[in-house]
């Protein structure tokens, strides 16, 4: 019985970041009121739930709310659909309600914005990272590619907007289909390159209101393949303006497409740029509430 009085009852909403036509997305966990739980009961409870990414929202002193992410096996500093999801749920609920919001992260503050039934979070354009050519074969042959897989002129590169991804230019969608992840491979890449994990597209969507499609792998963070990632999003986006030339103020992407069973994903990313340099990442989407669980907490 004091066994039984111990154990703790934790509410896990399951809400679904970056739908496409309200179906698709990435599923998230988002856990209410996190400020009682301390960092080994938010892993333990991630890891339970065992979705990609677990946010946890509590109170803050400088900003809006504070959000800290888990994946089921560590923290990371940021992500994008667990942000999406848990700011279009404080709104779908009515605790955040202005269109200028903000989080706190564990590196610090980011704006938040809802929109038109979306919700938009903050990247900063920070690096880029240059890769030998020898670096790039293995990481091709990682996915089961060769060199003459990538799309003509273009090169692997590791960018970061308050995250590092290794983006990978192919040159359609037949090379996104055909890949296939030798995990650990790509996870000892990622460990030595401090990444969440590669992100590979291709500027030929498949649906016409879309610019390029997507394939996103981080076994490093327990995800063998992701439908929705909002940072590597945010990543791709600053690439596609600084290296590839693309003008445009908003950049949308899909992924999920390629997966079995498919997830259909859309991602938003609106720039902000001062004569011609990228300023600010806002990337966003919309997101649905599709479940509730129950975690049991010793």
């Amino acid at each position: 019985m004091t066994e039984l009085m111990m154990m703790a009852k934790v509410s896990v909403m399951v809400v679904n970041a970056f739908t496409f036509n309200g179906e698709g997305g990435n599923p998230a966990g988002v856990v209410l009121n996190a400020d009682k739980y301390s960092q080994a009961e938010k892993q333990e409870i991630a890891r339970k739930a065992g979705f990609p990414e677990t946010a946890f929202i509590s109170k803050s002193n400088v900003a809006d709310r504070k959000l800290e992410f888990f994946t089921p096996n560590k923290q990371i500093a940021h992500c994008g659909h667990a942000t999406v999801a848990s700011f279009s749920y404080l709104n779908q609920i009515g605790e955040i309600t202005k269109r200028n919001s903000s989080k706190e992260t564990i590196d610090g503050l980011r704006d938040i914005i809802l929109e038109d039934g979306k919700a938009y979070m903050e990247q900063k354009p920070q690096f880029f990272k240059e890769i030998d050519d020898k670096t790039i074969t293995t990481e091709m042959k990682s996915l089961d590619l060769d060199i003459s897989d990538l799309k003509d002129g273009f090169k692997p590169i590791i960018t970061n907007t308050g995250v590092s991804f290794l983006i990978i230019p192919v040159k359609d969608q037949s090379v996104l289909k055909k890949i296939k992840t030798d995990l650990a491979e790509i996870n000892r890449i990622s460990e030595e390159h401090d990444l969440i994990g590669f992100y590979a597209f291709s500027d030929d969507a498949i649906e016409e209101e879309h610019d390029v499609t997507t394939r996103m792998f981080a076994p490093r963070y327990a995800i063998a393949e992701e439908p929705a990632t909002g940072m590597a999003a945010g990543n791709l986006s600053y690439y596609l303006h600084d290296k590839m030339g693309y003008k445009a103020d908003r950049i949308v992407v899909e992924q999920g497409y390629f997966m079995s069973p498919v997830s259909k994903s859309e991602i938003i990313v609106n720039l902000t740029k001062e004569n011609d340099e990228l300023q600010k990442i806002m990337v966003g989407g919309s997101a649905k509430v599709m479940d509730q669980l129950e975690i049991t907490l010793k």
